[in-house]
């Protein structure tokens, strides 16, 4: 909106206004309607229970019991103002963007609304079945890479290779160009795989949020890189046209998260809830596919990986060894991760803040491979 009444102010004066812009009103519209969402979650009963499967667990985290969950409709909105304000809707890549938001965020408020509001009363904490989210997930993506598809060949008319139909690797590899099929497989895959990583990273107090904020700044830097045509030849990277406008979603993001973060932080006012972490992790997939980073966003975002991987190594180990009993032996104490060094002794705020410097030496290690690829 302001893009478009400014709209010669801004092009005098670059893309760096709109992205301060951005990132300053989210963080300020999350900052100011914080309290008012809070209470309004608190005398809706819209609390979760700690009900973990680790009894060690359940008393580690106990003074989590009634928190206000669902205040990732905060996020969500005010990301979308941040774009609409200030990013150019005329941009196929920032609509798609919306259209994600909108859709993850529904998709997690629905979960979090039945599971709060109806199971809660049967004593459950069953919301959607994950099939149930994974198949609307899976539907998003692969709508979003056509869509992708089709407007990247358009953007890229004039180049015998379309860079943003390749697969980019961090180091030493050539590109290998990809046809509609790979393309929509490894965007349901970026998309569906980190919507869930984030979602299962966002089990502690500001763990989640403030790895967003490093991965997002990072993207950040990564868009603003892949959408100048200089900047992307120096680097040996894509210039994907249009991309660079990733750069106002992604202070949008980093905006609203930072400022979440600060009713979020230990001890936690509110909880994001399924409402914010699905669109958060989808939104971080999308945009990597948007940039062709798909691979450097596994680096960047180490940590949702790892969080991810250790619940996949901890249900595939107890299925494979399931006794006649029902019992399976276990690689760590409780997972995902986190739970496995709060037990281990570590204090909650310890592992967070100890969560947190690894994402940032893991962006920093991705954006050390910018200079080791090849033409």
């Amino acid at each position: 909106m302001i893009y478009f009444l400014f709209s010669k102010y801004f092009s005098e004066h670059g893309l760096i206004l709109r992205i301060a812009g951005a990132g300053v009103m989210s963080f300020a519209l999350v900052l100011a309607l914080g309290p008012r969402v809070i209470r309004f979650l608190t005398r809706s009963k819209l609390g979760d229970r700690v009900d973990f499967d680790h009894a060690d667990l359940n008393a580690l985290g106990r003074h989590k019991g009634n928190v206000p969950t669902m205040g990732g409709v905060l996020i969500v909105g005010a990301i979308i103002a941040g774009v609409l304000m200030f990013a150019n809707l005329g941009i196929m890549y920032i609509k798609m963007a919306i259209l994600a938001a909108v859709w993850l965020g529904g998709l997690g408020a629905v979960d979090d609304w039945i599971k709060l509001r109806y199971a809660a009363k049967r004593g459950s904490r069953q919301g959607l079945y994950s099939w149930e989210k994974i198949l609307f997930q899976i539907g998003l993506a692969v709508l979003l890479a056509i869509f992708l598809y089709g407007y990247s060949s358009q953007s890229h008319t004039a180049e015998k290779v379309n860079p943003a139909h390749q697969f980019h690797f961090p180091v030493l590899l050539a590109p290998i160009a990809l046809a509609v099929t790979p393309y929509v497989i490894t965007t349901v895959l970026t998309m569906v795989g980190f919507s869930n990583a984030v979602n299962l990273t966002d089990g502690m107090d500001g763990l989640a949020s403030g790895c967003i904020v490093i991965v997002s700044g990072f993207f950040l830097l990564i868009s603003w890189i892949v959408g100048v045509e200089q900047w992307a030849s120096y680097f040996n990277m894509p210039h994907v046209v249009g991309s660079a406008e990733m750069t106002v979603l992604c202070a949008a993001m980093l905006g609203a998260s930072l400022g979440f973060l600060w009713y979020n932080a230990l001890p936690a006012n509110v909880f994001m809830g399924d409402t914010g972490s699905l669109p958060l992790g989808g939104l971080i997939g999308y945009i990597a596919v948007v940039t062709r980073q798909e691979l450097l966003l596994i680096i960047a975002g180490g940590v949702f990986v790892m969080e991810a991987f250790s619940v996949m190594l901890q249900v595939t180990c107890f299925k494979l060894t399931k006794g006649p009993g029902g019992q399976g032996k276990r690689i760590f104490r409780c997972a995902p991760i986190h739970h496995h060094f709060h037990l281990g002794g570590w204090q909650e705020n310890k592992v967070v803040v100890r969560f947190w410097i690894l994402a940032i030496v893991l962006a920093a290690l991705a954006l050390a491979t910018l200079k080791f690829r090849t033409d």
